[in-house]
């Protein structure tokens, strides 16, 4: 069997308070998730590269305190520009009696919301119009311009939320796309900073409809451009504009402008005007026109020959009666001629198929290195328009870029090497004339070559690139569009599958749960429901699911993953392996322990047997395992697997591999954990030494390890030195992520814990209140975090003797761990201890008396009678029956408690063990 594609997801470490005030650290993993269709990106598509299949997910669960560092907020240099705005065309007509009517619509516009909506069909210049603007923004003293693709709501949803990123808007987590772009409205309706928002060409009013931003405080403006005529394009503070082909003095003076601008004017004849008219003094037809006079050296008179000569031969491919705009037939005349030319053009017969293409892309923009990829290439090679093509040699990369710029010259595509990931544009007009002259046979073989290309020019993993991949999930979602089912015959391109993976890879989760909703709806219509791309997209959506703690759903989707594997490959194959694995990974999360490891001692007892015991994977599952059995407290069998883990990973991958100092960290924690400290400190004191040395001092892994650091310093009671770290941790969060990101409010917690061991119970608490209601707001009362920051509150409030508050928190957590969890899980019976030891500090003895008798039956039957937390449980039980006057049965508790050689203090209040919650992470 060959390896496993492992892909590494981590996610935090979250800290909590211990009896005696120290940290408890609980790893909540390195998840690797393997979501690869069969044969990865495009070719071969060959499933013996996965071991473990194609079915959703295998998690690695093993500790790491993440930091993400985006620009710090101090860093933001104004103005910012966000999304890639076109470039203005050659001879760029300012239409300056258009411009007074939008100056107009803006002078009348409210207070609260000024937006112009410009309306008219398309190549009429809407996007142009709406380009200056932005431009001039940036020139005339703009804090913020916006470039917003608004064909889909995901589009605009992606936008905002990547603007949210920009400018540090408060609450913008990274890891929900819709809550930051919402974070992004509130930070417009409020911001004192000028900004210019552009939602270009809006296809679908309802789309948007919860997307138009608001200005409170006067400094904005909206801007949008639509093909649509519709009403509800006005009202709530928004104007329409209508814009209409250029008039016909506009139509020359362009033409005029474009040619003297290539010292061409004396191609500007008499019959200027009136080949104005043929083109129905529509500014992209006049584009095509003006390039190809000027490539080509004609005057307008030979071009109105041509033109004339081309449209009586259109009836057959666009009929008039499908021009619904009255500009289609001028505009594929002029791109049919303008291809004609492109394809004389050296080196010959690339421009069709390469337009062909790129009409089914997205017309704001995809990335230049798309066309010097192998399945572009090779498309080009087999699909060379047969004019005067006389090569046989395949394309190559350099003679690809030689097309773009000669189709760029003919103004059918727009190169600009400085948009980055929309570097090449195709007008969407000029797209659509491509696609109808585009024949239904050959759409099969321009879908799959476009979706080859966009797989193998998709980085792995997309992280390190958010905006690139932001552009190829848009890419993406246009090829769909256009190719509709062809994408899954005769199964799913692996395109289909990437961009599910690189949402869940980019923490919106949201996202991902509806794209994934919809694959596997479309799977299982085309396919079936025992084909393996519908249990891969049914796999996937869990991962969905999990991310967004909806932990039962997800549960259920992969048990029955697991049983359709299992039922149609046997217990043997990989992705029956995969899916066993992936079900332990949400048992985990849900604090469904003792499943969770059943299930992980058969994944490692498969990896020893199918992979051998030196397999990578192997050792990977038995990380996971370790995990697990800290976790449950098992502290003596983690901290041996873990140990063996690390000298496999020393031996196989050298000292200073990335996963041997994620073992050597992870077997820290483990010693932490079992009291071992101080070999903790020296061994997180190495990782971090290595990390800064290989890393440097800014990466995020280097990060994670000084948090690491922090955590074993608090352990050991080396309170100022943690506390130093950890107000640094947290500054840093708040600036790089924002006040409301998962990792804030977990650098905060933390920073919490350490000030309630150092007495500092004031800003203890004020920090702790924080993160429950940051927690409650943004993840639910009954998240996992949210469940954990409520035991912790509670157990500042006991210390700062306010009972009442703490006993009705605690009951709230009991109720919800008791839920989540299980009445049996270990955090469940704890949380319940808590509140009966809470009960009595607040006079309710007879309430203590009851829970704690019921906390003392379940210990005594899950761990033995001479377990510790069942003896602890049992001086509990006694102080409460010495309160009561029942002074026989307290003594017959302590007496046994003596006997059985246990100390008799009270072990008092205990937090439970965090639960795990996903987070967003690097890759490593």
């Amino acid at each position: 069997m060959t390896p496993f594609p492992w892909r590494r997801r981590p996610k935090i470490t979250h800290c909590d308070a211990a009896p005696d005030g120290s940290v408890k650290a609980t790893p909540v993993a390195e998840r690797v998730e393997v979501r690869a269709k069969p044969g990865g990106a495009a070719a071969g598509r060959d499933v013996k590269g996965n071991a473990f299949g194609d079915n959703s997910s295998v998690t690695y669960i093993e500790e790491r305190h993440i930091h993400n560092h985006p620009l710090p907020a101090e860093a933001v240099s104004w103005p910012v520009q966000v999304g890639s705005v076109p470039a203005l065309a050659s001879a760029f007509q300012s239409r300056a009696e258009l411009r007074l009517r939008v100056d107009a619509a803006r002078s009348h516009g409210e207070t609260v919301v000024l937006t112009q909506v410009l309306s008219g069909g398309g190549g009429v210049g809407k996007t142009q119009l709406a380009a200056a603007y932005a431009a001039e923004a940036m020139h005339g003293g703009a804090d913020l311009v916006v470039w917003v693709p608004a064909g889909e709501e995901h589009t605009v949803v992606t936008g905002y939320a990547g603007a949210a990123s920009r400018v540090r808007a408060p609450g913008a987590t990274g890891e929900d796309s819709v809550g930051d772009a919402r974070a992004f409205l509130d930070w417009l309706a409020t911001t004192h900073r000028r900004w210019l928002v552009v939602l270009d060409d809006i296809a679908d009013l309802q789309a948007v409809q919860a997307w138009w931003p608001a200005s409170h405080t006067g400094t904005g403006w909206v801007l949008a451009t639509t093909r649509l005529h519709d009403a509800r394009l006005t009202g709530g503070g928004r104007r329409r504009v209508d814009v209409d082909v250029y008039t016909p003095d506009e139509a020359v003076a362009y033409l005029r402008s474009r040619l003297d601008g290539d010292g061409l004017v004396h191609l500007l004849d008499e019959h200027a005007g009136a080949l104005a008219e043929a083109l129905g003094h529509l500014p992209l037809a006049l584009g095509h026109a003006a390039a190809y006079m000027i490539n080509l050296d004609e005057t307008c008179t030979r071009y109105l020959r041509l033109f004339n000569d081309r449209i009586h031969t259109l009836d057959q491919l666009l009929p008039r009666t499908a021009d619904t705009e009255g500009y289609g037939r001028a505009i594929s005349t002029t791109l049919l001629l303008a291809l004609d030319a492109a394809d004389r053009a050296h080196p010959h017969g690339l421009a069709t198929p390469m337009l062909r293409l790129a009409a089914l892309l997205d017309p704001a923009g995809h990335p230049e290195d798309l066309w010097t990829t192998p399945a572009a290439l090779t498309h080009l090679t087999t699909h060379r328009h047969p004019v005067n093509v006389q090569e046989a040699a395949p394309i190559t990369p350099e003679q690809a870029r030689t097309m773009l710029r000669t189709l760029h010259r003919y103004a059918l595509l727009s190169v600009d090497a400085g948009a980055g990931s929309r570097a090449v544009r195709i007008h969407a007009l000029t797209a659509r004339a491509a696609q109808e002259a585009t024949s239904d046979s050959a759409l099969p073989d321009l879908a799959a070559a476009a979706a080859d290309a966009l797989a193998q020019v998709w980085p792995e993993p997309d992280r390190t690139w958010p905006a690139l991949a932001i552009e190829l999930r848009s890419n993406t979602d246009a090829l769909r569009h256009h190719a509709g089912d062809l994408l899954w015959r005769p199964e799913g391109h692996a395109i289909l599958f990437r961009a599910g993976d690189s949402l869940l890879d980019a923490g919106l989760s949201n996202a991902a749960v509806g794209y994934w909703q919809r694959m596997e709806a479309d799977a299982r219509r085309l396919l079936g429901a025992d084909h393996p791309d519908t249990l891969t997209a049914c796999g996937s959506l869990a991962i969905s699911l999990r991310d967004m703690g909806r932990l039962e759903e997800a549960a259920a989707l992969e048990m029955r993953v697991l049983a359709d594997s299992n039922r149609l490959r046997g217990p043997d194959h990989p992705s029956t392996v995969t899916a066993r694995a992936n079900l332990a990974v949400t048992y985990h999360a849900a604090g469904r322990l003792g499943e969770a490891i059943e299930l992980q001692e058969a994944v490692l007892a498969d990896c020893e047997r199918l992979l051998g015991l030196d397999h990578l994977d192997t050792l990977l599952a038995r990380a996971n395992l370790a995990a697990s059995y800290k976790e449950a407290d098992r502290l003596g069998e983690a901290i041996e697997l873990q140990e063996a883990v690390l000298a496999d990973r020393e031996r196989l991958l050298g000292l200073d591999h990335p996963h041997t100092l994620l073992a050597r960290a992870n077997l820290a924690v483990c010693y932490r954990s079992a009291g071992r400290l101080e070999e903790a400190i020296a061994i997180h004191a190495r990782v971090l030494a290595d990390r800064e040395a290989l890393l440097g001092p800014d990466h995020p892994d280097t990060l994670t390890a000084q948090g690491n650091l922090a955590a074993s310093y608090q352990a050991a009671g080396r309170l100022e030195e943690a506390i130093a770290i950890e107000v640094r941790v947290l500054a840093d969060r708040e600036a790089l992520l924002g006040p409301d990101h998962p990792d804030t409010l977990l650098a905060r917690a933390n920073l919490a814990v350490t000030y309630q061991a150092a007495d500092c119970s004031s800003m203890a608490v004020d920090l702790k209140e924080r993160v429950l209601a940051d927690s409650d707001r943004l993840l639910g009362s009954g998240h996992p975090d949210t469940i954990r920051a409520r035991g912790n509150l509670a157990y500042s409030y006991v210390k700062a003797g306010r009972t009442e508050e703490a006993v009705e928190l605690l009951e709230q957590e009991a109720a919800h761990r008791g839920r989540l969890q299980g009445p049996d899980h270990p955090s469940a019976l704890l949380a319940r201890s808590n509140l009966a030891g809470t009960y009595q500090l607040a006079g309710r003895t007879a309430d203590a008396i009851e829970l704690h008798e019921a906390v003392l039956a379940d210990r005594e039957r899950l761990l033995g009678p001479d377990h510790p937390d069942t003896h602890s449980t049992r001086v509990n039980l006694a102080a409460s029956y010495q309160k009561a006057g029942r002074l026989e049965e307290a003594i017959d508790l302590l007496e046994r408690v003596i006997a059985d050689n246990q100390p008799l203090q009270s072990p008092g209040y205990r937090p439970g063990p965090p639960a795990s919650s996903p987070g967003p992470a690097p890759t490593e």
